[in-house]
């Protein structure tokens, strides 16, 4: 092989990656674009109305057919979308995880599944949090305050532990159905926590054999329902504040960034420019002679 050929070939491969490149970028550019993602967003939307109306007798009776295309036909565009989405950003795809949400849930619906399995297909709503930025932002804030919730968590389990002991030893002989093991008392106490009936379901019964059953219940509200869940809601509100501000840093030196090269390229070229004046003076000057 001459090496004119070599080179031939080796421009045509260059030619051509340059090409699969430019490609590339087209796709990603129609993909991240506005009208794209609103068309999907609204195509999500229209396949979760799909899914409740397929929980319907008397509609799948009169229209289950036409339902059942067009929840297919949705999720075809779905597959549609993410091989496009693979296609623009290849194995890139993978590392961002909600690119990974999306193509399991596209793909468990795609699973032939029948009985308890077939509710599945529901998940395909959820790709609303993928898909709309400010669901995104709030989900990964709760991903954030996970570990700032394990202490309260575990403060909260101890507390219901011990309350769990003490309620049993106390008032398992007299309510068995409510406090007459470990579980029963547990779950109880949840249900106080979340203010359930409490009152007249439970605490008020047991007053009456246990006067003075208010010591124990009275503390124990305050402390779980309010604290407890408030320092739940302080620690996702932080989360939430923090994860705002690193977007605006963020977008604050990207800005910086920006502005940087813009000054960087304009004091690049007044040494151009300045050469251009020199040379007009110039030609200024000969032309007056």
């Amino acid at each position: 092989m001459s090496p004119d050929s070599c080179a031939s070939d080796a421009v045509e491969g260059t030619a051509e990656v340059s090409g699969w490149s430019s490609r590339r970028t087209r796709l990603r550019e129609l993909i991240e674009g506005k009208r794209f993602q609103a068309v999907i967003i609204g195509l999500i939307a229209f396949n979760s109305l799909v899914l409740g109306l397929e929980t319907s007798a008397t509609v799948m009776g009169a229209v289950g057919g036409p339902l059942v295309f067009v929840d297919r036909l949705v999720l075809a565009v779905f597959v549609v979308e993410l091989s496009l989405r693979i296609a623009a950003y290849g194995w890139r795809f993978f590392r961002d995880p909600w690119n990974v949400f999306d193509f399991v849930v596209v793909g468990i619906a795609l699973v032939p599944a029948s009985g308890p399995f077939a509710v599945l297909r529901a998940l395909r709503v959820l790709r609303l949090i993928s898909t709309v930025p400010r669901m995104r932002r709030v989900v990964q804030a709760l991903m954030t305050a996970i570990p700032g919730m394990g202490a309260i968590i575990a403060l909260l389990m101890l507390l219901f532990y011990v309350g769990a002991v003490i309620a049993t030893k106390l008032y398992g002989g007299s309510f068995p159905e409510w406090f007459g093991t470990l579980g029963e008392s547990l779950y109880t106490l949840f249900q106080v926590m979340t203010l359930e009936s409490w009152s007249m379901g439970i605490v008020r019964p047991v007053l009456e054999v246990h006067p003075y059953a208010w010591l124990f219940f009275v503390p124990f509200i305050p402390v779980t329902a309010f604290t407890i869940l408030n320092l739940f809601i302080a620690v996702i509100v932080n989360a939430m504040q923090s994860q705002h501000d690193d977007e605006n840093r963020a977008a604050d030196e990207a800005a910086a960034e920006a502005a940087r090269g813009e000054r960087e390229t304009l004091l690049a070229e007044i040494p151009a420019i300045r050469v251009e004046l020199s040379e007009l003076r110039r030609d200024g000057n000969g032309t007056r002679r």
